[in-house]
């Protein structure tokens, strides 16, 4: 497959105008680690924004970050970390669960929409957003929000484009608010409750006044995260033991981080395609994840990790036939949930619908706006479906 690696906006915008006249499609990439989510795409070019690489702006003070979509989530966490400061929505590494190779790119993460467990505190990656510069399938640059907090100019296609998996525009560069970073952190475990425990347990936790940026049920322990000044921390970890029970015990500093890096991508469900199933992220109300589990238990295979204080569930079925689609998408809806293909082979990708069925009325305008952004529609075709 052609690869095309333009180093800069300009380039980029060149590459996709010249696709959009000869109407070529074009397979959307960053760091590919994340090229097996959503459907397969059928092109015989790949565009690739690697090339599109480095660090901006950055404003410490103004807790401002500027980046180019192609730098690696690394090198941004790398340079926020050495002035104290954090990307608050907590990507996820798609690596592990996916059997990937390469670098997790900041385009990829905003294009895919990812965010990790801290998003219960400190929101998703679209919240993060201040701006975003990207190139339609006309080839034209587009501009939307600005570089500071208090922006409020013009559409808010930031929140478009996040999540879009590249259907609407390439991706050039995104502006951030950062935070910063915790000076200690420390999680209760309880080891062994089920999943209907763990989840009242973690409400309870939620509801409480201690300031949890972290709420998971790992398949084997119900986990909640303290984050802040360290007195605070110790403080609140203790208020927190006394409410939920003796049982619970405590990790802190690299063991604490390292649970919450396994809860992030979600290491417990890893494993080959061919040999670990399916995978399913699904979205409920929190206190009905255990629930819907269970009905799918009873028809279906099924293991599930839980995170969100049980919002969301990650799910590992066979994947024979397809993939328990329909099974799953069944006690989804009528919990008033939604359900996402996340893993599997292409021929399954291709064959189910990976996201969630949009009504009539949503599917319509999602086709509107990808005809305005893309009217050749050649900027990840299928891709969504």
């Amino acid at each position: 497959m052609t690869v095309l690696a333009p180093a800069n906006e300009a380039e980029l915008a060149e590459a996709v105008a010249d696709a959009a006249a000869a109407r070529s499609p074009l397979e959307i990439r960053g760091g590919g680690t994340r090229a097996a989510l959503g459907r397969p795409v059928q092109a015989e070019k790949t565009l690739s924004t690697a090339g599109l690489s480095g660090i901006s702006l950055y404003e410490p003070g103004a807790l401002t970050l500027v980046v180019k979509a192609g730098t690696p989530v690394a090198e941004v966490e790398a340079a926020l970390g050495a002035q104290g400061q954090m990307l608050p929505f907590e990507p996820m590494d798609h690596r592990a669960l996916l059997g990937t190779e390469g670098e997790p790119t900041i385009g990829g993460a905003v294009a895919c929409g990812v965010s990790g467990p801290r998003r219960i505190q400190a929101g998703a990656c679209r919240d993060s957003m201040l701006g975003v510069r990207f190139v339609n399938g006309r080839g034209e640059v587009i501009k939307s929000g600005g570089r500071v907090m208090k922006n409020v100019t013009g559409y808010d296609l930031p929140k478009l484009i996040c999540g879009s998996y590249g259907t609407l525009g390439v991706i050039s560069e995104i502006s951030f608010k950062v935070l910063p970073k915790p000076e200690a952190e420390a999680t209760l475990v309880c080891d062994g409750m089920d999943a209907g425990g763990a989840v009242e347990a973690l409400a309870r936790a939620m509801g409480s006044p201690f300031g949890i940026t972290g709420a998971a049920h790992d398949g084997q322990a119900a986990l909640v995260r303290i984050e802040g000044l360290a007195g605070s921390v110790t403080y609140r970890t203790g208020q927190l033991q006394n409410l939920l029970g003796a049982q619970w015990r405590v990790l802190e500093g690299t063991e604490s981080a390292g649970r919450w890096r396994a809860v992030r991508d979600v290491t417990a469900l890893t494993g080959e395609i061919g040999g670990g199933g399916a995978i399913w992220r699904l979205s409920v109300k929190p206190s009905d994840g255990p629930a819907a589990v269970a009905a799918i238990q009873k028809n279906l295979e099924a293991e599930a990790v839980y995170d969100w204080a049980g919002g969301l569930v990650w799910l590992r079925v066979p994947e024979a036939g397809d993939a328990g689609a329909g099974i799953v998408r069944a006690e989804i809806a009528a919990r008033g949930g939604h359900a996402t293909l996340i893993r599997a082979a292409d021929p399954t990708r291709a064959g189910v619908e990976v996201f969630q069925p949009e009504p009539a009325p949503l599917a319509r305008i999602a086709r509107g706006l990808r005809a305005k952004f893309d009217p050749e529609g050649i900027l990840n075709p299928g891709k969504m479906g």
